[in-house]
């Protein structure tokens, strides 16, 4: 039998494998730096070399692998599913060049002999930065210790396990999978968590950014949680959960009852912040409203049937969610569990109708709905917590429609007219304008312009001025629904 003679590699081929173990180290020094400049000085390049790495790296991965903030690089998905081969790469090839002593020493750490429980308890925290403690784990080290946390572990470990894969610094973090942030939420939702690892979790996202694919696994949680339903009950989803310090009416109410008078199924569901002399604001707006107020999920279910409308005050909907939202009074910073309480649709809604005012937020809002299968969403561009249209602004609509992105931009409208002066309280005068008993331009335009973007989300009308000419119709209608 013959044997075929091994051809060795063309001269090309290898200066392509060089090349590639080139790159790969420099993505190496990028992750551990999340700097350009740091990672060119750490492995003894210019800067502009490190730039030429990085950008032969986009190209060969087709991903940007790092974005520009305010902290430096952040690695994308794809860089931090990397971060550890590579590092692991990179280790072995610096073991590689030191001497065989050396090595034997490195690989015998592992079973020192020196196993074994320590007769003196450590202080509940370090009093050195843990950079400085002898003995650190490498990442590899640090990695294999997670692994070994498995999924049957106990409620604390798994969320410590979780905690440690996002919290422990550039060379070893990166963000939860969808199941790893599912898991989390799930364990703090059922009361397993403890408070410390709450606060962890929650402004370690918050300071390095929640990902689309975390958020997602927040909503999930939530909806296993709260027994959300995907059946469709309702047409509608209007999340409206409002900062304590919006001190304007609620118009968006009268937009989702003109909505519901032309038979669709609105579900609201939300709060009013959980302090201050106004914290029931939405529950009194909605109950004078004639929207039947639930106190639980069922509850819901039985009133939509009955009347098309109805709110569920998020404490009816959630306890827990509530009071973890509330962590705000303690931190002073908002957590990403206020992302992904506006896109639980409770009810299996066919559309959501969104407000989210930051750019980035947006885009973070859409892309997590996209990792959910959400088909139609709308998102109302420039106000925050809940969707009311603002009519006098240009007003930038962030959709999707069958699942596509469809964008639209509605131009401002001339002028405003001056605001109404009258003697009437707040809500006096809220229940005014929708009876008749006062007109107030700059109030009825936002009514009808918010119903549109709704009409429009449900596919109720072709472009947004068919829209507001139903929602005109509807608002001109209501004496007739208020008759009845």
């Amino acid at each position: 039998m013959k044997t075929r003679a091994r051809m060795a590699p063309a001269p090309q081929d290898r200066q392509t494998d060089m090349g590639r173990l080139r790159l790969l180290l420099a993505l190496d020094a990028l992750l551990r730096e999340n700097s350009v400049s740091r990672a060119a000085a750490s492995v003894g390049l210019q800067p502009s070399a490190m730039s030429r790495l990085l950008s032969q790296l986009r190209e060969q991965y087709d991903d940007p692998l790092f974005l520009r903030t305010g902290h430096g690089l952040r690695p994308t998905p794809l860089a931090e599913a990397l971060r550890l081969r590579v590092r692991a790469l990179a280790a072995e090839t610096e073991a590689l060049f030191h001497r065989s002593g050396d090595a034997a020493a490195t690989s015998n750490a592992a079973h020192s002999g020196w196993e074994g429980v320590g007769l003196i308890a450590a202080p509940p925290l370090a009093a050195r930065p843990s950079l400085m403690l002898d003995g650190e784990p490498t990442p590899e080290a640090f990695a294999a210790k997670l692994a070994r946390i498995g999924d049957d572990a106990a409620p604390q470990r798994r969320l410590a396990r979780n905690i440690a894969t996002i919290g422990t610094g550039a060379g070893r973090s990166r963000p939860l999978s969808e199941t790893e942030a599912e898991d989390a939420l799930a364990i703090i939702l059922a009361g397993e968590a403890d408070p410390v690892q709450i606060g962890a979790l929650m402004a370690a996202l918050q300071y390095r950014g929640a990902t689309a694919v975390e958020i997602a696994g927040f909503v999930r949680a939530i909806r296993r949680h709260i027994g959300a339903t995907s059946r469709g009950a309702a047409d509608l989803d209007w999340p409206c959960y409002l900062s304590p310090k919006l001190k304007t009416a609620p118009w968006f109410l009268h937009a989702a009852r003109l909505v519901a008078s032309a038979g669709f199924r609105v579900v609201l569901h939300g709060h009013y912040g959980e302090q201050g002399a106004e914290r029931g604001k939405l529950e009194i707006a909605a109950a004078r409203s004639g929207i039947a107020v639930c106190a639980s999920l069922d509850d819901a279910k039985s009133a939509l049937a009955r009347t098309g409308i109805v709110y569920l005050p998020l404490p009816a909907l959630s306890p827990q969610i509530y009071r973890l939202l509330g962590l705000y009074g303690l931190m002073e910073m908002r957590i990403p569990l206020g992302s992904a309480v506006h896109l639980i649709n409770p009810m299996g809604a066919r559309t959501s109708l969104l407000g989210v005012a930051n750019t980035a937020a947006r885009t973070l809002s859409r892309d997590i709905a996209l990792l959910l299968g959400v088909k139609e969403l709308t998102i109302l561009g420039n106000t925050r917590d809940h969707a009311e249209f603002t009519p006098y602004r240009q007003t930038p609509l962030f959709r999707l429609v069958g699942g596509e992105v469809e964008d639209l931009v509605i131009p401002a409208l001339t002028a405003p007219p001056a605001e109404a002066r009258t003697g009437l309280s707040t809500r006096e005068y809220w229940e005014a304008v929708w009876t008749g008993a006062a007109r107030d331009e700059r109030a009825e335009t936002t009514i009808v312009t918010t119903a549109a973007t709704a009409l429009l989300s449900l596919g109720n009308s072709s472009d947004f001025e068919a829209a507001c000419e139903t929602a005109r119709a509807l608002w001109a209608g209501r004496s007739r629904q208020m008759a009845r």
